[in-house]
């Protein structure tokens, strides 16, 4: 049974560039931020947070949906559980 692809090559792309673009774009900013150490470090550590916390909630909201329609890897087979 042959997979439907859901993103294109070119949006694949698109997204990691745009995502590693405006990251380097934060960290840039931060460092040229002309405040003390303490204050970049933590601009820096919320940053990294957000980050980290934007990829969690996307798979998270992208497995319940795969879940619901029963497509996912974690699907129960329709048994509520």
């Amino acid at each position: 049974m042959k997979t439907r692809k859901r993103n294109t090559n070119a949006f694949t792309f698109m997204a990691w560039t745009s995502f590693v673009l405006s990251f380097a774009a934060m960290l840039i900013g931060i460092y040229t931020l002309e405040e003390p150490l303490s204050v970049k470090g933590y601009y820096a550590v919320t940053a990294m947070f957000l980050t980290m916390s934007a990829f969690v909630l996307q798979k998270t909201i992208r497995d319940n949906q795969e879940d619901e329609e029963g497509t996912g890897h974690g699907s129960h087979g329709g048994l509520d559980v």
